[in-house]
């Protein structure tokens, strides 16, 4: 249900940022080595993908474990959550050594033609934090110790 959501929400923001997205299959420039996912998701990566695991390759060193020849995603339909937000407006809120908050902002360079972030509003951006949260629920209700999984390390398991 939490990949759904995800879904949905990334969509919309998709949607509502379409004439800045370069995002396309092929585009790949995020798609790097040290993708780590919470061990929830890479319990769906497995079900879903036993034969691929027990009998493909990963992609070379320094692409994403998943990624094919032509720079698409094996397990796209299945992508953990990191993967459904790349290239969106990012935003997020950390706390400072003093108590103050400071909300930064990012996006892909592909993606960065457009207003700038600072004018958008935080309904259109995604929000880090409240997801991995959720994630981090599911996981210690399946008594999976909160620890993240590196996506390559899925084809050697």
């Amino acid at each position: 249900m939490l990949q759904e959501e995800v879904e949905s929400r990334a969509g919309e923001l998709a949607r509502l940022h379409s004439s800045r997205l370069n995002c396309r299959r092929g585009c790949h420039d995020c798609c790097v080595d040290g993708l780590r996912v919470f061990e929830i998701e890479a319990d769906h990566i497995r079900r879903n993908y036993a034969r691929l695991l027990e009998h493909g390759e990963p992609h070379a060193a320094g692409g994403c474990a998943f990624l094919a020849d032509d720079g698409s995603c094996r397990i796209y339909e299945h992508r953990p959550y990191v993967c459904r937000t790349q290239g969106l407006p990012l935003r997020w809120i950390e706390d400072g050594p003093a108590g103050e908050r400071t909300e930064y902002r990012d996006i892909c360079p592909l993606n960065d033609d457009g207003p700038p972030l600072e004018q958008l509003a935080a309904e259109e951006c995604w929000t880090i934090g409240p997801t991995e949260s959720h994630l981090a629920a599911l996981q210690s209700r399946h008594d999976h110790v909160l620890t993240r999984t590196p996506l390559r390390d899925l084809f050697r398991s």
